[in-house]
């Protein structure tokens, strides 16, 4: 066996990135919460380091680097800002189906915009009557003339108001039992019919913009249908089980990191009975449960990754990586405002929009609850004594 370590590739890549977020992100993580505003600037100059595009090919404007890859941005990102990690996530949930599914003249027409920063892009899947019921979903895609009549309404979506191009699911038949035939489809902002709705005053991740997607007889031609007809369900439900889910995961770690170096930087600074409270064997406990879990939190999602590049089906593997890694990164932040004291409720120190992030980045995805199931169905069958 060899000990897991990043390539000098890998290495490099982390070292560019933290520099950026240092430079570029931190000082102004806490202003854009305060406003709730996603830095759509910053983000274009993300795209200029090759971020927005990192595992998708070279060829159609990417960095070709994977998924561990993009598991390195996305955590050195959220370490300061989760929101607009979330931002990137759903833009890279956004360009994956598109690069796996679209065909030749789609991946050409859109790819590069997104990987370059110039676009952002988005999924929308989920409605008002639940988002793990993929069959309950209203949104009617009606066939009319050279293209489609579209009328719905889609909830909770990230980069709502903000991507220029996104993908959706929408009905458009029944098969033999009754049950609703989705398809996907790639509609471009400005379309007449297609506009952002209500936006959402999210308790965390606020530098991503959350909202409704609403569809008044929206046209949008033939060539928007990405795939077969009839295979939206299992094209929406590959980008979240393994873009979406591993893309929270690393979030999550990025969180827990945030809350190891909060909790050792303020251990270390303050004094207490004539000595740092790093001192104190208590404050000692919540800082090795914390590092215990970013560590587990890492090797978890980094577990799943290197699965993802080397074209393992890594469903569950995510699912579980997602599930602890958000789990923990609430507690990690629960255990750091607990050893700050009364300055952990503080706005000056960061350790409250950590909390908030953590939290809110629990139902991204997937509930706890739908992660359980899904690590539970994967464990019946196949870990029979």
């Amino acid at each position: 066996m060899h000990f897991f370590e990043f390539s000098e590739e890998l290495t490099l890549l982390r070292k560019a990135i933290r520099e950026f977020v240092e430079s570029e992100v931190a000082p102004n993580a806490d202003e854009w919460d305060k406003r709730d505003e996603c830095p759509v600037d910053v983000f274009k100059k993300l795209g200029e380091l090759g971020v927005n595009g990192i595992f998708v090919p070279e060829k159609y404007g990417g960095a070709g680097l994977g998924h561990a890859a993009r598991a390195i941005c996305l955590e050195e990102i959220s370490r300061h800002s989760a929101g607009l990690g979330m931002t990137m996530m759903t833009h890279h949930l956004g360009l994956y189906p598109i690069l796996h599914y679209g065909s030749e003249e789609q991946k050409n027409k859109y790819l590069p915009d997104l990987c370059s920063g110039t676009k952002i892009c988005g999924l929308a899947v989920t409605e008002p009557g639940g988002g793990s019921d993929f069959n309950g979903q209203k949104t009617l895609a009606v066939k009319s003339g050279t293209g489609w009549t579209v009328t719905g309404r889609k909830c909770f979506i990230t980069n709502s108001h903000n991507s220029d191009v996104t993908v959706f699911t929408a009905k458009t038949g029944e098969d033999e039992k009754g049950r609703s035939k989705l398809s996907a489809f790639i509609v471009e902002r400005g379309v007449k019919g297609f506009e952002p709705g209500r936006k959402e005053d999210k308790l965390g991740l606020r530098a991503s913009v959350t909202g409704e997607l609403v569809f008044t007889d929206a046209e949008i031609p033939d060539t928007a249908l990405l795939g077969k007809e009839g295979g939206g369900a299992r094209i929406g439900m590959d980008g979240i089980s393994e873009i979406g889910r591993a893309g929270m995961s690393a979030i999550g770690v990025g969180i827990l990191r945030g809350c190891l170096e909060e909790a050792i930087k303020f251990s270390n600074e303050r004094i207490l009975y004539g000595k740092p409270i790093a001192k104190l064997q208590a404050i000692q406990f919540e800082v090795a449960k914390i590092r215990t879990d970013y560590e587990a939190a890492r090797l978890l999602t980094y577990y799943a990754a290197g699965m993802k590049d080397d074209g393992i089906p890594c469903a569950n593997e995510v699912a579980i990586a997602k599930l602890f890694s958000t789990e923990a990164s609430v507690q990690a932040a629960k255990r750091t405002m607990d050893l700050m004291g009364g300055y952990g409720i503080i706005n000056e120190y960061p350790i409250g929009r950590f909390l908030r992030d953590a939290i809110t980045s629990i139902p991204s995805g997937g509930t706890s609850h739908i992660h359980q199931i899904v690590i539970a169905a994967n464990t019946l069958n196949n870990f029979q004594p």
